[in-house]
């Protein structure tokens, strides 16, 4: 398998596997999908680390692969190729992409699926599709748009550049940098964290964040009104309120 999924302190970890540069084939693309279904589906992953290794995330699409096809197999395959990469995206769980060396093309589009991006200091980040005759085709066109805004995302998607870490920090195309050799620890530390919250209430604050942005303020609010108040059937509205009545904020313990 390409991609693996382990699973400590509630986090579980997708790991791609397939050296030496981590490139996305179409049977990569097909297990990332599977795997995010999976985390999505059970109970005892709360958080979830992407993670390529300590040298590189993912360099990118196959392109001997990609070569091979024609339209009609792209057009037959497009669309499972975003659908590999929404599924992680959909997560109703906190995510966290651990970024070491190449993430790009691809690479860069996996790391646009998650909420936060913790880069080390040997991270290189773009979208060269252009210097194929391409454009990104996993997203990259729609998500890094939103996350760094039109005019830096046609930047990086015109030119077909490759941005090092400090430059992704200012960008907003990720979130932190921190030293190589501890990308991945400080990921699993931050999911880690979060598996410890109330699940569905981050699963609520992520559907209304992601859902707000992609339509108007006034059914963005509909659906943070309609969460908030569904929030107070749960036991963890229960179990937060009563901790801060007698023992004061932050002290909660979620199951």
């Amino acid at each position: 398998m390409t991609v693996h999924l382990e699973v400590a302190e509630g986090v579980g970890t997708l790991r791609l596997d397939r050296p030496p540069m981590n490139a996305l084939d179409v049977a990569t693309q097909d297990r990332l999908k599977e795997l995010a279904e999976e985390v999505t589906r059970r109970e005892d992953v709360r958080a979830v680390v992407i993670h390529g290794g300590e040298k590189v995330f993912a360099a990118g699409a196959d392109i001997k692969e990609m070569q091979a096809m024609d339209h009609t197999a792209m057009v037959l395959r497009a669309r499972a190729l975003q659908d590999s990469f929404t599924a992680v995206a959909c997560i109703p769980k906190p995510v966290v992409a651990a970024v070491t060396g190449y993430a790009l093309g691809g690479g860069c589009e996996l790391a646009l699926c998650a909420d936060f991006r913790i880069a080390g200091e040997n991270a290189k980040l773009g979208q060269p599709e252009i210097l194929l005759g391409l454009i990104p085709g996993a997203g990259g066109t729609q998500r890094l748009a939103r996350l760094i805004g039109p005019s830096k995302a046609k930047d990086l998607i015109f030119t077909g550049r490759q941005v090092k870490a400090d430059e992704a920090l200012a960008l907003g195309l990720v979130d932190r940098v921190v030293p190589a050799a501890e990308v991945y620890e400080q990921a699993h530390a931050w999911a880690a964290r979060l598996a410890k919250g109330p699940a569905i209430a981050l699963r609520a604050a992520k559907e209304s964040i992601d859902t707000g942005l992609e339509t108007d303020i006034d059914t963005g609010l509909a659906v943070e009104r309609n969460w908030f108040a569904g929030l107070f059937a749960t036991e963890d509205r229960e179990r937060g309120m009563r901790s801060f009545v007698e023992d004061g904020p932050g002290k909660a313990k979620f199951l």
